[in-house]
């Protein structure tokens, strides 16, 4: 899945939807992320056919263990660097944004480092 942005933000927002709301259906997440309705039918066919959703019956969006762990990692990374990020004194703003193009391209070894460093450093692996 590395290298796909586009596919880890669709399941990254239906992981923190289904967190939020009782279920999840394509407009919840074309609103979560103010994209049109048909761009998001088209991304759910693609992670369907990946298999890493599933959609029922009426509509409702489902992580597959392969789907939750892809959105559970990035999710991870996204709320770790963008509390390190903000702990060094970047404007939070700032912190998300580039937590969020971080996220997809850092290595898991490198963001395991990171997290050592600040662990042993704060002495927690929790930033926030």
């Amino acid at each position: 899945m590395a290298g796909n942005e586009s596919a880890e933000n669709y399941l990254e927002t239906i992981l923190i939807l289904s967190r939020r709301l009782p279920v999840v259906r394509s407009v919840d997440i074309a609103n979560e992320l103010g994209f049109r309705k048909p761009s998001v039918s088209v991304a759910m066919k693609n992670l369907r056919e990946k298999k890493h959703i599933r959609v029922d019956s009426s509509g409702f969006i489902t992580l597959t263990p392969s789907g939750r762990e892809i959105a559970e990692t990035i999710y991870e990374r996204h709320q770790f660097l963008s509390c390190w990020l903000t702990g060094l004194g970047v404007p939070a703003d700032t912190a998300v944004e580039d937590a969020c193009r971080i996220e997809h391209v850092i290595s898991p070894e490198s963001f395991a480092a990171i997290k050592e460093f600040v662990s042993r450093n704060t002495g927690t692996r929790d930033v926030r």
